[in-house]
């Protein structure tokens, strides 16, 4: 019989260590925590390790997104198609623009979209796509954009492919495209939460940097370091309240020059799962490129081929779950939702077959080998005595 672990093994957990906490107290002792120099010094380095000329931080990758798509001329009466299989922020961009959200199918393998599941849902409407780097795989950004008419503007989810590589060898947003990062508490690098849009058009980085301060054609530190600014406030357009701030920086600055390490051992851990739970192949299939430099491994997801098991996917979590083992599911699909169900919608089978069989393992940074062990060893255990019990 398997010991049950006394504490919770989370699917995401971040990874941080007193050199964030110092880096948290002195800016916290500089007296300045908004946005500042901070997020300036932050937003440099993280352009120069992407490759793409312009970075500018907002709150939440929602807030990407939908900035992003303003600033695409996305609004009332255009079409964004977006993948069922994803968060629902992708989706609800577009809808507060009051753009429509076309949902579309995805690769069961990639659990990504393909030109395939995109192409036969454009129409005259159809402003813009937004692909998603799920999981954190990169897409091949170049045969979409070959695919795609070029009034179709390409917006890229990549809240999870923070490091991830295109297939060309480059990171995830240098492609050209505005590309949108998470920061939120469980990516590969946090800031407890916000986020970012990398892009290559100067004008439309000034506008996103006029937009998430309230439309103000400077902001707080700039009229800070010019006094004779501060009293004339330039508002240029409506605006939002979305910025970063100097807190949240401080963090992310420290995160960025430790990536590379907690990349690896995400690596390792990833390496380690195949490793373990090879012999139930016949059960389990992990997305493809798992274990690939095209994929930031943010999450670890796999299919499970439960029906000669005797057990269904939310059993096997809940399953796991009372072994102190946070399984997830990533995501419940678009089209199921009340918000966004249609009744002559196109069907989606690809989505419904991943739908009924996904988990996201836990994978972080933060984890060790014991701890994958630990999971393989439950996970094998519980598949097994189902299965003999049938």
């Amino acid at each position: 019989m398997l010991e049950k672990r006394p504490d919770y093994l989370p699917f995401g957990k971040p990874d941080f260590t007193d050199e964030e906490i110092a880096a948290v107290t002195r800016v916290m002792k500089s007296g300045w925590i908004g946005m500042g120099p901070e997020t300036i010094a932050f937003e440099t380095e993280l352009s120069e390790y992407i490759g793409a000329p312009e970075v500018v931080t907002v709150n939440s990758c929602t807030s990407a997104l939908f900035l992003a798509l303003l600033v695409e001329g996305v609004g009332p009466g255009d079409e964004v198609i977006v993948p069922s299989l994803t968060w629902c922020a992708t989706a609800n961009a577009a809808l507060y623009l009051g753009a429509t959200p076309v949902l579309c199918d995805v690769d069961p393998d990639t659990m990504s979209v393909t030109p395939n599941t995109i192409l036969p849902l454009v129409t005259s409407r159809t402003k813009a796509v937004i692909v998603v780097h799920y999981g954190g795989l990169a897409l091949n950004m170049a045969e979409l954009r070959a695919a795609l008419p070029d009034r179709i503007a390409l917006v890229e989810d990549a809240a999870h492919a923070m490091g991830a590589r295109y297939p060309d060898g480059t990171m995830v947003g240098a492609s050209g495209n505005p590309v949108c990062f998470s920061f939120y508490a469980n990516k590969n690098l946090s800031t407890a939460d916000g986020g970012a849009v990398a892009l290559f058009d100067p004008e439309k980085a000034e506008r996103l940097r006029s937009l998430r301060m309230s439309g103000l054609a400077s902001h707080a530190w700039s009229r800070f370091l010019k006094p004779s600014s501060a009293f004339s406030f330039g508002i240029a357009e409506l605006g939002y309240k979305m910025n970063f701030t100097d807190l949240q920086a401080s963090i992310g600055r420290v995160q960025l020059r430790r990536l590379a390490h907690m990349a690896e051992v995400r690596k390792q851990l990833a390496d380690r799962y195949a490793s373990k739970l090879a012999k139930l192949h016949n059960f389990i299939r992990f997305q493809s490129e798992a274990l690939t430099l095209r994929h930031a491994r943010h999450l670890l997801v796999a299919f499970f081929e439960l029906h000669d098991i005797g057990i269904d996917r939310d059993e096997l979590v809940l399953a796991l779950r009372a072994q102190n083992i946070g399984a997830s599911v990533h995501y419940g699909p678009l089209h199921l939702q009340p918000l966004y169900c249609r009744a002559d919608a196109a069907p989606l089978p690809n989505t419904d077959l991943l739908h009924r069989g996904i988990v996201t393992l836990p994978i972080s940074a933060a984890m060790t080998m014991e701890d994958v062990d630990y999971v393989c060893a439950h996970l094998e255990t519980i598949l097994m005595q189902k299965r003999k019990t049938r």
